[in-house]
């Protein structure tokens, strides 16, 4: 069973895979969630802050005066919560078990090893930005891991994996254009073609912004395109302090400062008939204890491949292995520690419901933190290792994240 500390993503009811779809019908007038405080309106942004978790925003409230001032509530991202993940079934509408992203590392059938969503690349792979978030913005952290990759392959995954055929259902950018809906996503200008982007985040118009002062002022101009408008924006910054730094941090809170004020400016200037909805994709603990794969022989023996991240790890295992290795890691990890396998990860629900070619990438054994401890691998991610903040498991502190609007 789920401990009570952890809250599984009840997909259906007020997760990140919910949002966009309720903002469609409110602009379209076709369905208005009540929920959401979005009736009447033509003009909707979604302003995501990478890594603002609500229990966060709400130790740091006088931080961010703007957000705590803003009408709201709390919602979950996915499982994991973690960046890809949860902004793929943000664009798709759809929870991790039918879009098929299941990690900050994900498993794909024909490859020895993950691939990285955010890079749309084997890890370990080289090219492209470094760091914890490719596609998030980060400069520092979850890095690559050493070894081969099977028959099927290639350097560029996005001429073999093709992101439109790995994801091929409409986004809900694109289900909005094809409505005569005015769509532009203000991004970094990396996300514009990368392959997550392609997978689940395509439709509409681009923007690329180059700091916070331009994000609000693409996003006001995106704002007024059209006769109706859906606006989708992100900010990677205060995930990345919250990596590097910790979530506990001084930095922390100064760059929360520097969001709320992007929020104010914002807010100010919103056309009559348009509302912003902040959110985010997780949350983040400070990591305090560590147990390395790379120095703890029971945690390799009889395993194939590591996915996902250091709170929530898929783990692969030899043929025939999988229960064994399963009661090595709960040996080994203990109680601060949920061990499960696929099947009760499945039937807990964690993934929403699953496609049978979703399911094989899921790891044989998943390892979740359940207080501030962390699964890393010093050898194969050691700058991912060496992070001070963390998410992917299923406490509140990563998955609850705020909800909160305001209008004109």
């Amino acid at each position: 069973m789920v401990s009570p500390v952890m809250s599984v993503p009840r997909y259906g009811e007020n997760t990140l895979s919910d949002l966009l779809p309720a903002v469609l019908g409110a602009v379209t007038g076709h369905d208005v969630a009540p929920s959401l405080d979005l009736a009447g309106v033509r003009r909707v942004c979604v302003l995501l802050i990478d890594g603002l978790g609500a229990q966060q925003l709400a130790a740091r409230a006088e931080h961010a005066p703007m957000l705590s001032s803003m009408s709201g509530e709390t919602w979950t991202s996915t499982f994991p919560s973690t960046t890809a993940t949860s902004l793929a079934s943000l664009g798709t509408g759809r929870p991790p078990g039918q879009h098929g992203i299941v990690g900050y590392l994900t498993a794909v059938e024909g490859y020895d090893r993950p691939m990285n969503p955010l890079h749309w690349r084997l890890h370990g792979q080289a090219g492209g930005r470094s760091g914890k978030d490719g596609q998030a913005g980060g400069r520092s952290g979850q890095n690559g891991q050493a070894g081969g990759r099977s028959g099927k392959g290639s350097s560029d995954l996005l001429s073999t994996l093709v992101p439109e055929e790995f994801q091929p259902h409409p986004t809900v950018f694109e289900r909005a254009s094809a409505a005569g809906i005015a769509v532009t996503r203000v991004a970094p200008s990396y996300q514009r073609e990368s392959g997550l982007t392609r997978a689940v985040l395509r439709g509409g118009d681009f923007e690329a912004s180059v700091s916070a002062g331009d994000l609000v002022a693409r996003t006001l101009s995106a704002l007024n395109r059209g006769d109706r408008s859906v606006v989708y924006s992100y900010w990677s910054e205060l995930d990345l302090t919250g990596h590097v730094r910790g979530p506990s941090s001084d930095a922390w809170s100064h760059e929360l400062r520097q969001v709320d004020s992007m929020v104010e400016a914002i807010v100010s200037r919103l056309p009559a008939d348009a509302a912003l909805v902040v959110t985010a994709d997780h949350g983040m603990v400070d990591v305090e204890e560590r147990v390395d794969v790379d120095t703890t022989s029971a945690l390799s023996l009889d395993v194939t491949m590591i996915a996902g991240e250091p709170r929530a790890r898929h783990v692969f295992a030899r043929p025939g292995a999988a229960a064994d290795v399963a009661q090595r890691w709960r040996e080994t990890l203990g109680q601060d520690y949920l061990v499960v396998d696929r099947d009760e990860a499945i039937g807990c629900g964690w993934f929403g419901p699953v496609r049978p070619s979703v399911a094989r990438t899921i790891g044989d054994v998943l390892a979740l933190a359940r207080g501030s401890g962390a699964v890393v691998r010093s050898g194969a991610e050691p700058n991912q290792s060496a992070l001070l903040g963390h998410h992917g498991s299923l406490t509140d502190a990563e998955t609850r994240v705020p909800l909160l609007t305001a209008r004109s």
